[in-house]
């Protein structure tokens, strides 16, 4: 297992600067996705490690080996790096297990024997000998994936390999690739523009922004507590107020909020951020802030309210405020309580 280490990489097209000083660690044998929207970086990232592009400057570490310093690199074929394209790119006119043999080196002892575990170990054992034409979408992605672990890399990069892929597919194909990755001991980075499938398969997530990393974390913590309101807003649905700390809580339309870190937070206004599922709807009278739904959206597996409250700030206005629920649905128009459970995070604003 070899650990990736990025140090202040730096990356222009002409006078465009994609990546301005990014840092990224990944440990040892972890899976790990780079989020973050089009047009942010994460796949020049992504062909900067793999060789495909020279940096400008910074560093790439693949354990204590040093594949990228500055301008200088060491060419791809020499990384022990993978890609598993977003297409799978396999070659039409090979067997699948022509494919992933493609992969394998050729003095390797036991070559076919090595394509048959490959294959096992991507849930197609048996499926050697037919065409790419003749699977699946999420078929045709555990070859690529096969072909991908055939050298025995140190680091695999998945370049949104998921995106063709119906939603139901998407969800089994992702976690049976992750699984793959870590029975082969390889450390595995996925970039994807999707927040569930970042949080959903990952160990590690880190948000791009503008050619940065701007925040690295374990999925809970990330959705949990979120480093600046710009990430709260990315990651997920995000409730956000308007408030006042005083003495390390937050006074907001919803009442009296606990903080994270509130020992950490200084008296005064700024912005205050939570997650849907934290707004608990409950009947009039029966405590918390009162609030008006406005609506409601059903999705099956739960359903969201969207209210309002007044914005107590002596106006008449008032703030927008989402909750999630297995519950019942109230009515529209219907007047309910509303309690905060859990801390929340606390931005000034600017």
């Amino acid at each position: 297992m070899t650990r990736l280490t990025v140090t202040g990489l730096r990356k222009s097209f002409g006078a465009t600067e994609v990546l301005r000083g990014l840092d990224l660690d990944v440990p040892s044998g972890a899976f790990a996705a780079v989020l973050g929207p089009s047009g942010c970086g994460k796949t020049t990232l992504l062909r900067v490690v793999a060789g495909f592009e020279d940096a400008d400057g910074g560093e790439v570490r693949l354990g204590d080996r040093v594949v990228v310093d500055g301008p200088r690199g060491l060419p791809p074929e020499k990384r022990r790096v993978t890609v598993v394209p977003q297409e799978g790119a396999l070659f039409p006119h090979l067997t699948v297990a022509d494919n992933v043999a493609f992969g394998v080196p050729r003095r390797l002892t036991g070559r076919r024997r090595r394509v048959d575990e490959l294959l096992d170990l991507v849930g197609l054992a048996g499926l050697g000998n037919r065409m790419p034409a003749e699977l699946s979408g999420g078929q045709q992605q555990r070859v690529a994936v096969a072909r991908a672990l055939g050298p025995a890399p140190d680091v695999v990069l998945l370049d949104e390999p998921f995106s063709a892929l119906d939603a139901a597919l998407r969800a089994a194909v992702r976690q049976d690739v992750r699984t793959a990755l870590h029975e082969a001991g390889a450390t595995g980075v996925l970039v994807t523009h999707d927040q569930e499938e970042a949080l959903s398969i990952a160990d590690l997530v880190a948000v791009v922004r503008d050619g940065r990393v701007v925040q690295s974390a374990a999925p809970e913590q990330l959705y949990r507590a979120p480093a600046d309101l710009a990430v709260a807003n990315f990651v997920g649905e995000a409730v956000v107020l308007p408030a006042e700390v005083v003495g390390g809580v937050a006074w907001t339309p919803l009442g009296r909020l606990a903080l994270l870190r509130g020992d950490q937070v200084q008296d005064g206004r700024g912005l205050v951020s939570l997650r849907p599922e934290q707004v608990h709807v409950v009947r009039s009278g029966r405590g918390g802030v009162s609030g008006r739904v406005v609506g409601t959206t059903f999705y099956g597996h739960d359903a969201t309210i969207r209210l309002e409250v007044p914005a107590g700030d002596g106006t008449g206005a008032v703030v927008p405020v989402l909750s999630r629920t297995q519950g019942p649905l109230p009515e529209e128009g219907a007047e309910v309580g509303l309690i905060v459970a859990g801390p929340v995070s606390f931005f000034v604003e600017g």
